[in-house]
């Protein structure tokens, strides 16, 4: 097959035409580009993981800052099980207000946005999901405590249905389908959200939204229809501060940080002077709470948190054969499971993870508490207290002062009874550098014998 050098002939003329044609053609198709510095920007902001405050806190500051730098749009990349309602609302609130058109978009493949991440969808002003995501399942669930009345849990649910009603018809979706994920809590595949009019398009790629909505009319939520030149856009990701980073923890690894650093400060109790375990308890103990007081709390779970560490003491203390410490690893999982009060399961801490702190952390303190108990009971080697009760040899007469022997050291003794050198004496006090002693054999004995010895 002849090549384009080849139509214009095998001499050095054709050749030098056929490269000159080239890079005209090459210049041309380049300059139709527009430069990277005029190019529209779409910030690109991922909210991975349940939504709670700090998730919201960085989605609306995206938003935010799209606004500001006059973005063209905003694409927020949804891979979300759901989360709190008051955190979910704020996030909407911030798409409805935004100048900037803002696109939702399941993505990966395989990820889901569901039950909040469902209504966070909706609201956007373009929906659309990756082949392999998964989006509804958004009945309302009440946080935890008492069960509502029938009344209350159908004035919450009225509230629930009204809301995804306003949020799917201001954009043009399914609402009666819309409303069957909030109602009977059904689910929908990308293939079956396209086709019941939830969601606009489906694509596998960011850029391949961007090209499905290149020129296509957008329906803001004040009535209006707009356009937009995406095809060359640049993508300008929007990532999380590193106070953000730190806070938006997994509940799991929140209470495991909290169990530690409280194991870390015991232990600078029970070995004073150690600094580092204390220092690094404090540390995590401060972290963990920064990331749960964020998260709604039981409190009588907390309460039981410190009542599993105050059992795991006493049965180190008064051994009960196992029962106290037993009571402290089942007070500890409750509380943990308990302490997050929510029913949303990505914002709980697990039986497992519970299980698997609680266990060892019973051992380590029941452990070192032994440790200190005993070392208590044992007698003061050292000091005055070491001194008292000790025996000495008489080195010079004690009539009534002299010295004495012991511990290898000679100490100034007074002895109300008079001594003579090679007898044995007892520390009954010890008065600054003197020694307060009594005979307690007549006949004289070795240094060596009894030197530094005890009753």
């Amino acid at each position: 097959m002849p090549t384009p050098l080849h139509l214009f002939g095998r001499r050095p003329f054709g050749r030098w035409l056929a490269c000159a044609v080239l890079a005209a053609l090459m210049a041309t198709a380049a300059s139709s580009a527009p430069p990277p510095q005029s190019r529209p920007r779409v910030v690109v902001i991922a909210l991975q993981g349940a939504v709670a405050p700090v998730t919201a806190e960085y989605v609306t500051r995206g938003i935010r800052y799209a606004n500001q730098s006059g973005a063209t749009a905003v694409i927020l990349e949804l891979s979300t099980p759901g989360g709190l309602d008051t955190s979910m609302r704020k996030i909407i609130q911030a798409i409805l207000a935004s100048k900037a058109p803002v696109f939702g978009y399941a993505y990966p493949s395989g990820a889901r946005a569901a039950s909040a991440g469902f209504y966070i969808l909706m609201s956007c002003d373009a929906a659309a999901m990756a082949p392999g995501t998964n989006t509804g399942a958004a009945h309302p669930v009440l946080l935890g405590g008492p069960q509502p009345g029938k009344i209350e849990a159908q004035k919450i649910q009225n509230d629930a249905a009204a809301y995804i009603r306003t949020l799917a018809g201001g954009r043009g979706h399914n609402v009666k389908l819309a409303l069957s994920a909030v109602l009977q809590s059904k689910s929908f595949t990308d293939q079956e959200a396209l086709h019941g009019g939830l969601i606009n398009y489906i694509a596998a790629s960011p850029r391949q939204l961007l090209r499905d909505l290149n020129g296509q009319p957008i329906h803001r939520m004040n009535g209006q229809v707009q356009t937009f030149d995406l095809a060359h856009a640049r993508f300008v990701p929007y990532r999380m501060s590193l106070r953000e980073r730190v806070l938006d923890m997994d509940p799991d690894l929140a209470f495991a940080l909290l169990a530690i650093g409280a194991l870390l400060v015991y232990i600078e109790f029970t070995h004073p002077g150690v600094i580092v375990p204390g220092v690094a308890g404090i540390i995590m103990i401060a972290v963990s709470l920064f990331a749960l007081s964020l998260l709604p709390l039981n409190w009588a779970a907390a309460g039981l948190l410190l009542l599993a560490f105050i059992l795991f003491i006493l049965e180190a203390k008064f051994p009960s054969h196992g029962v106290l410490a037993i009571g402290g690893v089942v007070s500890m999982v409750i509380g943990a499971v308990f302490l997050v009060d929510t029913s949303v399961p990505a914002l709980q801490v697990h039986w497992s993870v519970a299980l698997g702190v609680a266990l060892p952390i019973a051992g380590i303190t029941v452990f070192l508490m032994r440790l200190v108990l005993r070392a208590r009971a044992n007698k003061v080697n050292t000091g005055a207290q070491g001194m008292v009760g000790a025996l000495a040899i008489v080195r010079t007469a004690l009539a009534p002062e002299g010295t004495v022997r012991i511990h290898g050291e000679i100490w100034r003794a007074r002895s109300a009874v008079p001594a003579v050198p090679g007898t044995q004496v007892r520390v009954l006090a010890m008065q600054g550098l003197l020694l307060e002693v009594e005979p307690v054999a007549q006949n004289p004995v070795s240094a060596s014998a009894v030197q530094g010895q005890r009753p």
